[in-house]
């Protein structure tokens, strides 16, 4: 087993994973998996840089992880065991060389910003592990996964992005297209400020225009991912917290529960009708609902609608639920370069 660690730093969160990994199994044994909104793509569509204070904040989020990291007794040196990857927020900035300095300084490796294409990749190994180990005969018998079979269409939405990869044990097919939820929300629903005015209902033409801009970009993703196959359909693997926070509403949950969530499957109906009630609540009806963090309660109306467009387009009946995302394909990562 090699321990490593990995984190994924998007649009609006960061997020660490310390594990142990077998990397010739891909047996994972999880020891810290944190999350912190820390919004680093705040006014990048409008301004096309990092905010300073968006900055700050990820940076007190990486000085957290670090001492986690020390704790867990993740090796350093010259050859860390830690991978730490930005996607579409530092990927947009022009200021991007700051933000870069800022994690060297404090974490000591060099933030990879990655293409749309690789975050794709990486997302679907980290989603796809269990699901194809659990259709394999040889499997690790811990191994626990809905029956869904290849190929998997996996959709990622994240803050400033979504990723579309269709693959079964390998990537067919990938494309990273600029509808994030943090995106759509600053881009149809906000002021001049950049907030989200009071009550925080959106109209009719702003619901409109964010489906608009959606539907243009499911357009673009059907010039290389085939969403609507002509041979079955595929097994729809839905990731990140757009998608982990409508399935908790989905099962009625107390309070986010990664365990209940992970392979939890959602049909389309109940998808519809959270999107709806999302779409047509405040943001305090929003933020009362119990499994609603408070830094998705401005956006998560707008992530909703990317699955929803989504998978009317695809003609999917229902979403398989992945806890498992990119972080999880990072850290495999990290497990085979090491062990090698």
């Amino acid at each position: 087993m090699k321990r490593v660690a990995a984190i994924d730093c998007g649009t609006n969160s960061i997020r660490l994973l310390v594990a142990d990994i077998d990397p010739a199994t891909g047996a994972l044994h999880e020891l810290d998996r944190r999350m912190t909104i820390v919004r680093l793509g705040q006014d990048v569509d409008r301004t096309g840089r990092l905010a300073p204070e968006a900055l700050e904040r990820t940076f007190a989020a990486c000085r957290e992880y670090a001492e986690v990291i020390r704790e867990h007794g993740v090796p350093g040196g010259p050859h860390p065991a830690l991978r730490f990857v930005a996607t579409s927020a530092s990927r947009d900035a022009s200021n991007r060389e700051d933000f870069v300095r800022g994690v060297r300084d404090i974490l000591g490796v060099e933030p990879e910003v990655i293409t749309g294409d690789e975050e794709a990749a990486l997302s679907f190994a980290g989603a796809t592990r269990e699901l194809t180990a659990h259709q394999d005969p040889a499997a690790q018998p811990q191994v626990q996964a809905p029956v869904c079979g290849a190929p998997y269409l996996v959709v990622d939405i994240g803050g400033g992005s979504t990723e579309f990869v269709v693959g079964d044990r390998a990537v067919r097919a990938a494309r990273s297209v600029n509808v994030g939820c943090v995106r759509m929300t600053e881009r149809h629903l906000a002021d001049a400020t950049g907030k989200v005015p009071e009550p925080g209902t959106p109209t009719e033409a702003q619901i409109a225009a964010i489906r608009a801009d959606v539907e243009a970009a499911l357009d673009t993703v059907e010039q290389t991912v085939p969403l609507r196959p002509a041979d079955g359909g595929y097994t729809l693997v839905g990731l990140a917290g757009s998608v982990t926070t409508i399935a908790a509403i989905a099962l009625d949950l107390p309070a986010y529960d990664s365990a209940a969530i992970h392979h939890a499957v959602i049909p389309l109906d109940r998808v519809r009708e959270i999107t709806d009630r999302l779409l047509h609540s405040t943001h305090a009806e929003r933020a009362a609902i119990p499994v609603m963090h408070p830094g998705r309660v401005d956006v998560i109306g707008a992530g909703a609608l990317v699955l929803l467009a989504l998978m009317e387009r695809a003609g999917a009946r229902e979403v398989v639920v992945s806890e498992h995302d990119i972080l999880d394909g990072i850290a495999f990562g990290v497990a085979e370069r090491v062990g090698g």
